[in-house]
């Protein structure tokens, strides 16, 4: 049986790893993204090469219309994975307002909408799932970082809310919280930050997209059949 995996953010390096992981497994796959088109477009062929077929959509998800367009691409869906977005450091009073509207947008407008439009799908397939990639900063906020961890904070309470809408409907919803994960989105640290956020973590390293990937792929198999309304904390012993 076909399996489609809708996956938001696939230009992402966890986006990706999770493409790849879920790709190997045998799923099919729309990959979502924003910019980088060079970059999708090898991943589809090196998805396309496992056997995987490969749909790839560009929407700007900071846009209602990019929501709209998105789901107006889909078909069939068995899984959604919302594994994009930006952070945003600065102090809080120099957020400008329009940075604000942007986050939340990406972050919970659209994956709300989105969520909206697909269930009639998703209640079609046999072992639907919805995930959301979060952040540890939504479970305990940082400071530098308060509106990217009021909307990933968000998330969680969307997640922890409509788990008990959509129970009954056999259709499962979870998040995932990475801690600190060894992606681009790190770039902007020095080696010295790393360093001192490393020494901060119990296990004394970064994560891995691939570690996230595989908790995606746990919460999105059969083998977590029971399990929804869940937020599943993979921050290397940080912040527990």
């Amino acid at each position: 049986m076909k399996r489609y995996a809708l996956v938001i953010g696939a230009s992402g390096g966890i986006g990706e790893e999770i493409s790849k992981k879920l790709a190997r497994e045998g799923w099919n796959l729309y990959l979502q993204y924003y910019k980088g088109k060079e970059k999708i477009e090898r991943l589809q062929k090196e998805l396309e090469l496992i056997g995987s077929e490969v749909i790839i959509i560009q929407a700007d998800l900071t846009l209602t219309a990019g929501a709209a367009f998105l789901t107006s691409q889909l078909f069939a869906v068995d899984s959604v994975i919302f594994a994009g977005g930006t952070a945003h450091y600065s102090l809080f009073q120099e957020i400008a307002e329009e940075e604000i509207d942007k986050l939340w947008h990406l972050h919970v407008k659209s994956p709300m909408i989105i969520v909206q439009k697909v269930l009639p799908k998703l209640r079609k397939a046999v072992f639907p799932s919805i995930v959301l990639v979060s952040s540890v900063w939504g479970q305990t906020g940082a400071a530098c970082e308060v509106a990217y961890s009021t909307v990933k904070g968000a998330q969680l309470a969307f997640v922890k809310a409509l788990a008990k809408e959509l129970a009954p409907s056999n259709i499962r919803i979870n998040a995932i919280a990475p801690g600190a994960v060894d992606t681009p989105m790190m770039a902007q640290f020095s080696t010295e930050e790393k360093m001192d956020i490393e020494a901060d973590i119990p296990m004394g390293r970064l994560g891995s997209a691939a570690e996230i990937a595989e908790a995606v792929y746990f919460i999105c198999s059969p083998a977590s059949s029971y399990i929804t309304g869940q937020v599943l904390a993979v921050n290397g012993g940080w912040y527990t």
